[in-house]
């Protein structure tokens, strides 16, 4: 079993972000970083919006960079799952993966949350080649193009019609045959002279050829009848799941599953931080989960140097 004073749950940018953070102050963090470094950024082809990088940069790229810049202060990464956590008895919290065991004095959950996938043919093929999750980031990228927006609530319609601004043409595909957004969303969408409709409908298939999309085949969930439309762009907006399995009833989460935090991203539990999107349901943009990691890197700083003494006194108690 390991001690250490910073365990980070989560390779995302706000996971990497406090490692950063609490290297800089000499903490050592550990960072369980998960099968693959960078989370959802490492399939994102590229990112343009973030500052600093005026020509754009992959995602891989960035995520390698800031993983090399909280090594420089001593961040350590492990490429591991956690099977388990205890939070019950407080600090020092204990930490399993499938490699290893850790005793934390404080921890930072940062493992995020993934978009909902619709489970068809062509959809892991064509990621970062016509197939995206978030408009924001890849919009640009759709600039003149006829794309489809597959979704009915609110982040359908409000991505649907911030496509617009890049798109010759929005087809949202819905399932049923009214949306589930809010009314003056419904109407911001009507009202958009690019965005059309496909009612009861649902994608069976995302055909591509040359490196990317060109269709997707649709089905009718009322006739049942198949349909091939044309499309260069699919972007799918049906919802996210926080990443919360492993912590069970230890933590308190909101009604979407999504870790509560206060204004210093603090958990329930004392000395347990969140970060990232596994508890930001709204904004999900690189940029504010690297903001989100700052606060949670620093509130645990604090919180470790107003503990020291009882932390201390623990760790020379016997395990």
């Amino acid at each position: 079993m390991k001690k250490e004073r910073v365990v980070i749950i989560g390779s995302g940018p706000a996971g990497l972000t406090a490692a950063l953070y609490t290297a800089r102050a000499q903490l050592a963090p550990v960072v369980i970083a998960g099968p693959q470094l960078g989370g959802q950024v490492a399939i994102t082809h590229e990112i343009e919006n973030y500052p600093g990088f005026p020509d754009g940069l992959t995602g891989p790229e960035l995520v390698e960079r800031m993983k090399e810049h909280s090594e420089n202060f001593g961040a350590k990464y492990e490429f591991d799952l956690v099977e388990s956590v205890d939070f019950s008895n407080g600090s020092p919290f204990r930490i399993k993966t499938y490699g290893e065991e850790y005793l934390a004095d404080a921890v930072i959950v940062t493992i995020g949350a993934d978009p909902r996938k619709l489970g068809v043919p062509g959809e892991e093929e064509y990621i970062g080649a016509g197939v995206s999750y978030c408009g924001t980031c890849d919009g640009f990228f759709f600039r003149g193009k006829d794309i489809v927006v597959v979704g009915g609530g609110d982040s359908a319609l409000e991505e649907g019609i911030f496509l617009t601004r890049f798109a010759t043409s929005v087809n949202i595909i819905h399932r049923r045959d009214e949306l589930r957004a809010g009314v003056q969303l419904q109407q911001r969408a009507f009202n958009n002279e690019k965005i059309s409709f496909t009612w009861n409908a649902v994608v069976e298939e995302i055909i591509g050829g040359d490196g990317g999309v060109n269709a997707v085949r649709l089905k009718d969930t009322v006739t049942g009848e198949e349909t091939i439309h044309p499309t260069e762009g699919v972007f799918i907006f049906i919802g996210h799941d926080p990443n919360n399995a492993v912590f069970g009833d230890q933590i308190a989460l909101n009604e979407n599953g999504y870790i509560i935090t206060d204004q210093r991203y603090r958990t329930n539990v004392d000395g347990v931080f969140a970060a990232g999107e596994i508890q930001d349901e709204i904004w999900r943009q690189v940029a504010t989960s690297v903001g989100q990691g700052t606060s949670a890197a620093m509130a645990a700083i604090q919180w470790l140097e107003a503990h020291e003494e009882t932390l201390q006194e623990l760790e020379a108690a016997p395990v």
